[in-house]
């Protein structure tokens, strides 16, 4: 009984801050302590609990490091000039039938590059939209070919921030997790990829405006030197290389094209990486963003979400869910149980990051009881969690980049990426059985 009242102020905290527009940060700091209160009521002393919340911590460490990087990276991929390059030649490439096309891939290519669902959304998204709604194409059509986009990125970057989250909480290796992502994705990529072509051929672009050229090219020099840091994201954990060593090889050679390609001086620099770029021309509300702080309430979120978790396992409070969920499993799987705690999460927390660490934290007993690796937990949560939170309306992953681009939530049901997915990984299970255990 305890454990629910505490999630019923935890849910109610929750509601509350997104209705009002208040950071969630809020509600998980309520969470937290009513959480701490039913461990003291279940006989653990208030230092217990926080030991155990330290040790939660210190899944989240890493994955803090990493988005801070990521902060840097989307602030230096502005001012360099990187996202400017992909656009512009993206759209100096068009051809009437291949709007949706080439909409498609650069946005799985920058997704991919950076690692953030958001950041793409509020740049490619936005110039695609504003070139769709002047040249005739049908936006909604177009916003949901982005949302495919950027969370094949989300799901299945090396420097993704849910990636490297998974990767953490799970304990399993991350280059592995992304390797296994590939393989699961081809199919429904490849058919999301078809889709598109022939939405592409009967919704062709009438005109491009090419006053979108002549902003970028007046404020950014839009030289193959651009490139760069997205090879060094790209091609370097191919070859093996650290992804943090990737990331800071991106990050410096992105600040030495920013000096020397942009004219960017020094200290301007440095203060749009900690607070974000700001552009001096007409590109402002399309290309500022990024730094260090556009990554801080998701850092609070993993903090506090990583605090739970090592409540959760030291008193063993979630025990009776785990006990509801198993049987359920038994009957339809266990990645049917999962697409059932993944939907009941998102739909009560609203966000992916909080409804990740809640997936691990009541499945993770479950799957070892059940004979499963963690290995096989990390890849049931990228395949669910990861994507389906683009498909809850309500869910900021699904809010924010459709408000990015004003489209409303009839962009969901054409996401296709974010269906089939799931639809081919659970098929894939029941046939080829990539986890002999199941």
């Amino acid at each position: 009984m305890d454990l629910i009242f505490s999630f019923a102020i935890f849910i109610g905290a929750m509601i509350l801050c997104i209705a009002t527009g208040y950071t969630t940060v809020i509600a998980l700091f309520v969470g937290l302590i009513a959480f701490i209160v039913v461990g003291i009521r279940k006989g653990f002393t208030f230092k217990d609990l926080m030991k155990m919340g330290r040790d939660g911590l210190k899944d989240a460490i890493v994955v803090v490091e990493v988005m801070f990087i990521i902060g840097f990276i989307t602030a230096v991929w502005r001012s360099s000039g990187t996202i400017t390059f992909f656009v512009y030649y993206g759209i100096k490439v068009i051809t009437p039938s291949l709007f949706l096309i080439i909409t498609f891939v650069l946005s799985c290519l920058l997704a991919y590059a950076l690692g953030t669902s958001f950041g793409v959304a509020g740049t490619v998204g936005v110039i695609f939209i504003a070139l769709a709604r002047t040249g005739g194409v049908n936006e909604v059509i177009t916003a949901a070919v982005v949302m495919s986009g950027i969370y094949f990125g989300d799901r299945g970057s090396p420097v993704s921030s849910s990636a490297i989250l998974v990767a953490a909480i799970t304990h399993t290796n991350l280059l592995d997790n992304v390797k296994m992502m590939m393989k699961t994705g081809i199919v429904p990529l490849a058919l999301t990829f078809v889709i598109y072509a022939v939405l592409s051929f009967y919704n062709p672009i009438h005109t491009v405006d090419q006053s979108f050229l002549s902003a970028l090219q007046g404020e950014f020099s839009v030289s193959l030197w651009c490139i760069v840091p997205a090879i060094c994201m790209l091609v370097l954990p191919l070859l093996k290389v650290e992804v943090i060593n990737a990331m800071l090889a991106s990050i410096g050679s992105g600040i030495l094209i920013s000096i020397f390609v942009q004219h960017m001086e020094i200290l301007p620099l440095i203060k749009s990486m900690f607070l974000g770029y700001q552009s001096t021309g007409s590109l402002g509300a399309i290309i500022n963003g990024g730094g260090l702080v556009s990554m801080i309430e998701v850092v609070f979120i993993v903090a506090l979400s990583s605090t739970y978790s090592g409540i959760f396992s030291g008193t063993d409070m979630l025990a009776v869910l785990q006990d509801k969920i198993k049987p359920i499993m038994r009957k339809i799987g266990r990645f049917g149980g999962m697409i059932v705690v993944t939907m009941s999460t998102l739909c009560i927390f609203c966000n992916q990051t909080i409804a990740s660490m809640m997936c691990n934290d009541i499945l993770k007993k479950p799957y070892e009881e059940m004979g499963a690796t963690k290995e096989e937990l990390a890849m049931d949560m990228e395949n669910s969690v990861i994507l389906l939170a683009g498909i809850v309306p309500w869910a900021i992953a699904c809010s924010v980049p459709l408000g990015f681009m004003q489209v409303g939530f009839e962009a969901v049901p054409l996401s296709f990426f974010l269906f089939l997915v799931p639809i081919c990984y659970g098929i894939q299970k029941k046939v080829a059985n990539p986890f002999p255990s199941e």
